[in-house]
């Protein structure tokens, strides 16, 4: 394994071939006539756990209005976590913390419902992040991570115990997935020839000015980019071979700034949630490194962040003194944000995970 850093010159020429590339703009997904985008987080309720779906209204000045909430059957209580919510397609899937359980989500026209109860492995409890692929749920708790076919839910795969209790999240590549573990380690899972979890594991050594408190994960294709959200190099890439590239983050560093939570933008942008900093720190990369960009102003705490399977909107939620909100960001054609719309409070003091479904 290497750990490496890319030269100014070349982090800028990566700067201008990104401006380059976006003038071709982002393809957007052709939607279905009457179809809402909804947004939906979850209330982590550690007694009763729901969903809140608010619809997203872009005719005219964006608004960003509750529609639903729709309860798990199970409990909350999860913490220091991200992707607790996924959504893809028709389907999503919520994880019940306190209950040790997923509830699978189901889309009907524009209402969302719950409809059934996942039971996780044996002694695997605590979920606290999912992941979607086409035909496998993933889940990772306090123990254990596992996958499951999807959409019955059957355990699929082999399950892969862990050193410890505190995984981050789980997110799943093209030949490999990843569990960022906030003790100071990623791991490496391997995927069967299905795509379930084939049960081979390995720990990826990081360097030392990139190995505090990793967070948040997302991939771009096979490439694994992460946050070690309390280092001076606040994001980091990582490939296949377990090559490790740091990429130093806004500054002032840790405790002022870091960047926690990821989501993959349009063409080499990576957003994170950057909680201390109140903002959105954006990252731009290749496969073997890249650069701080800016960040961009949050009206309080964020913690987890999502982007629209078009592209075109970026998802936030954080915890302000009248309780938790979503913000809804545009995403421009050179993948700067601009905030288009606010949900006002409803009695949650937090939120845990949030996606899209268009």
């Amino acid at each position: 394994m290497r750990f490496q850093r890319v030269q100014k010159t070349i982090l800028w020429q990566a700067g201008f071939a990104l401006a380059a590339m976006s003038l071709f703009g982002i393809q957007m997904a052709a939607g279905q006539p009457g179809r809402s985008t909804l947004v939906m987080t979850s209330t982590n309720d550690s007694s009763s756990n729901a969903v809140a779906v608010f619809r997203l209204d872009t005719t005219g000045t964006p608004s960003l209005a509750l529609s639903q909430v729709v309860p798990t059957g199970g409990k909350g209580g999860a913490g220091g976590n991200a992707g607790i919510l996924q959504f893809s397609d028709k389907r999503g899937a919520v994880a019940n913390y306190g209950s040790n359980t997923v509830t699978q989500l189901m889309r009907h026209g524009n209402a969302i419902a719950a409809e059934k109860t996942i039971a996780l492995a044996s002694d695997c409890v605590g979920p606290d992040s999912v992941a979607l692929t086409q035909d496998h749920l993933f889940v990772v708790g306090a123990a254990c991570a596992e996958s499951h076919d999807w959409p019955s839910g059957r355990l699929d795969g082999n399950v892969v115990s862990l050193a410890d209790n505190s995984a981050g999240q789980i997110v799943v590549g093209r030949t490999w997935a990843a569990v960022t573990m906030k003790s100071g380690s990623v791991l490496q899972l391997g995927l069967g020839g299905d795509g379930a979890l084939s049960g081979v594991s390995g720990t990826i050594a990081l360097p030392g000015d990139a190995d505090n408190t990793p967070l948040g994960a997302a991939f771009w294709g096979n490439v694994l980019g992460f946050t070690p959200a309390h280092s001076p190099d606040s994001f980091a890439i990582v490939d296949e071979s377990q090559d490790v590239f740091p990429i130093a983050g806004p500054t002032p560093p840790y405790p002022s700034n870091a960047p926690c939570w990821v989501a993959k933008g349009p063409h080499s942008i990576w957003y994170t949630a950057n909680s201390p900093g109140h903002a959105v720190s954006i990252f731009f990369s290749d496969a073997q490194g890249g650069a701080f960009y800016k960040s961009v102003p949050v009206a309080g705490t964020p913690t987890d962040i999502s982007v629209s399977p078009d592209q075109n909107w970026l998802a936030v939620i954080y915890a302000a003194a009248d309780g938790a909100h979503v913000a809804i960001f545009s995403i421009d054609r050179y993948g700067d944000l601009t905030l288009a719309a606010t949900s006002a409070a409803i009695g949650v003091s937090s939120f845990n995970g949030v996606a899209f479904s268009e």
